[in-house]
């Protein structure tokens, strides 16, 4: 097991097969190595931003198993906002020093295409500094396929509307075994993957998620890992931020409210080792996000220990996290986030969405 941490470190060409053993390492052996590789990279900064999620429908034409935000009978509270609802969100927490907009939704069959890039004009108009990342990979494959545009139409369509750069949701897990029982009917991993790079060849940043913790197993955490790595920008683009994945955010699964009968939760040293193996693998990927709304913000603070650099952000509103149970329904305050990072002895660094550092606390 040390021999293949060693080789993984040294970037040898190994399977799934062969790094699934990582995962048998003990938790400090694997967050020693991956803390080298993060303190290398950032020493003790632990980043953050000023965000607003806004969610602007639960209605959606697709069914999966884990999803505890769609509407349906474990959560018959349908709703869908007005332009006019979403402006009020986003101006609002623009005035309170909000720096980015994330707009994600279900996939609404009664809106209409110009509706979603209508959106996306009316809000960089009335905020032209604020940041717009929205639209999934999933989201981008349901608008192709209802409205037949072709994914690379509705990326060009996203770019000229104001889209500044791309959420990482909607990968789930790439095994299409596990896609076909928990996201039937979803994108596919490969048009996941291919939506992604093509909004990488028009010069624009997206993150990468990996949603674990329910039926999948570690293999296909690693082989889910390995095609990201796979699936990056040149260095030279990722680091002049000219396409590429920013970050990858592997998403705890929440368990309540769903159809996925999962008896088995990970513990705190199987999540904390996941992210550790993330770092080493990911080399080509700048940051790890331990996403505080699914982890607890007291695990994300510990998982900056063991090669996470990242926690999200303030977030405000949160509904599709604590629809499945996660206590994120509120945001978090921008003071707290400080000093829980301060308090586990990291320097909070705030950030604009492409890791542009704004201001360090030092």
């Amino acid at each position: 097991m040390q021999d293949i941490l060693e080789q993984a470190l040294s970037g040898e060409n190994l399977n799934e097969n062969e790094l699934v053993k990582l995962y048998d390492l003990d938790i400090f052996t694997l967050g020693k190595a991956a803390d080298s590789i993060r303190t290398q990279k950032y020493q003790k900064k632990a980043f953050f931003n000023l965000n607003r999620h806004i969610n602007p429908s639960n209605i959606c034409a697709d069914v999966c198993k884990f999803c505890a935000f769609s509407a349906h009978r474990k959560n018959p509270n349908p709703y869908e906002m007005s332009l006019d609802d979403i402006l009020a969100q986003a101006t609002a927490s623009y005035n309170n020093g909000a720096k980015e907009v994330h707009i994600v939704s279900s996939h609404n069959p009664n809106y209409t295409y110009e509706w979603y890039m209508n959106v996306f004009r009316e809000v960089k108009k009335a905020l032209p500094q604020i940041h717009i990342k929205a639209l999934t990979a999933a989201e981008v494959d349901f608008l192709d396929r209802k409205f037949g545009k072709g994914y690379k139409q509705v990326l060009a369509d996203m770019l000229e509307a104001g889209v500044d750069s791309m959420p990482g949701g909607g990968a789930e897990i790439f095994d299409e075994g596990v896609r076909a029982y928990i996201c039937k009917g979803k994108v596919s991993s490969t048009r996941w993957l291919e939506i992604h790079r093509h909004w990488h060849s028009l010069g624009k940043m997206s993150n990468a998620t990996m949603l674990f913790g329910h039926v999948e197993s570690k293999v296909h955490r690693i082989n889910h890992m390995l095609r990201l790595r796979e699936a990056q920008s040149p260095q030279d683009k990722v680091d002049s931020k000219q396409g590429g994945f920013n970050a990858f955010i592997p998403l705890l699964y929440q368990r309540h409210n769903n159809y996925l009968d999962v008896k088995e939760f990970p513990s705190g040293q199987e999540i904390l080792k996941t992210i550790s193996i993330a770092r080493i693998l990911l080399s080509n990927i700048p940051h790890i996000k331990a996403y505080w709304a699914t982890l607890g913000i007291n695990l994300a603070v510990v998982a900056q220990e063991f090669g996470a650099d990242d926690l999200d952000g303030t977030i405000e509103v949160e509904s599709i996290q604590s629809a499945g149970g996660a206590k994120s329904k509120n945001g978090f305050d921008k003071d707290e986030l400080i000093f829980q990072i301060k308090n586990a002895g990291f320097t909070p660094v705030e950030r604009d969405s492409l890791y542009n550092e704004i201001r360090v606390y030092a």
